[in-house]
């Protein structure tokens, strides 16, 4: 299995103020699939991304991805973990506003051992018409593109995407998705979409549900929507 969580906790705060965010998850991912993590506010579905992106550590468990174990690397393995293994795509983009399109992106592709050509990703993403703009410059669909293709040019073995369409509306939000789903079937990514949009789950392989700190369901998709029919 290429992703596999055994046992994994993890809890802020103390005594009656403790939130058992993970609260002895097992779950198992297969490789080049598309998965949806649902769930309300505090149900600890952003934790457990930020796990498997390596930002933060589990109490207790194991996480182990294509073969590593997270769980027992150093900060320096960790750091090149989430340089060569992990693309993150954030609500808010967090893009650098005094570079350009281009040069953000340039910016990963830069520390990154086998990324993919810039011009490719910019195009397949159509953006490549705006490279030479600043992000103030370009409209909230757009900037999430460039978001994505930055996280995409490093060629990561996962996609994280958190709430990416959360400060979009609904015409940017089929737009982005819709490209998700054309670089998923061009580069065969796994792809990890955290968010509490229901509609969103239903053009991906499979949906996980949390609910405090727990898996509630894991269902597969037998019939994948496009994005274009997404009814948000």
């Amino acid at each position: 299995m290429f992703i596999e969580i055994k046992n994994a906790k993890k809890s802020y705060g103390k005594g009656e103020a403790q939130v058992n965010a993970m609260d002895g998850i097992d779950l198992s991912l297969e490789k080049g699939k598309i998965y949806t993590i649902l769930g309300p506010s505090g149900s600890g579905k952003s934790t457990l991304l930020n796990m498997l992106g390596g930002l933060d550590d589990i109490d207790s468990g194991t996480i182990t991805v294509d073969g590593t174990e997270l769980t027992k690397l150093s900060k320096k393995q960790m750091c090149d973990y989430r340089r060569k293994s992990v693309g993150f795509v954030f609500q808010f983009y967090n893009l650098i506003p005094d570079l350009t399109v281009r040069e953000n992106v340039q910016s990963v592709k830069d520390i990154s051992d086998d990324p993919f050509d810039i011009d490719e990703m910019l195009e397949s993403l159509g953006i490549k018409d705006y490279a030479g703009r600043f992000p103030r410059e370009l409209s909230g669909g757009q900037q999430q593109r460039v978001a994505i293709a930055r996280a995409l040019v490093k060629n990561p073995k996962i996609l994280l995407c958190d709430e990416l369409t959360g400060a979009l509306d609904s015409k940017s939000s089929r737009m982005v998705l819709e490209f998700l789903e054309k670089i998923h079937a061009k580069y065969g990514t796994t792809i990890i979409i955290v968010t509490h949009n229901e509609a969103i789950s239903k053009m991906t392989d499979v949906v996980i549900r949390v609910q405090d700190g727990n898996i509630k369901s894991v269902t597969e998709n037998k019939e994948r929507v496009s994005p274009k029919d997404i009814v948000f």
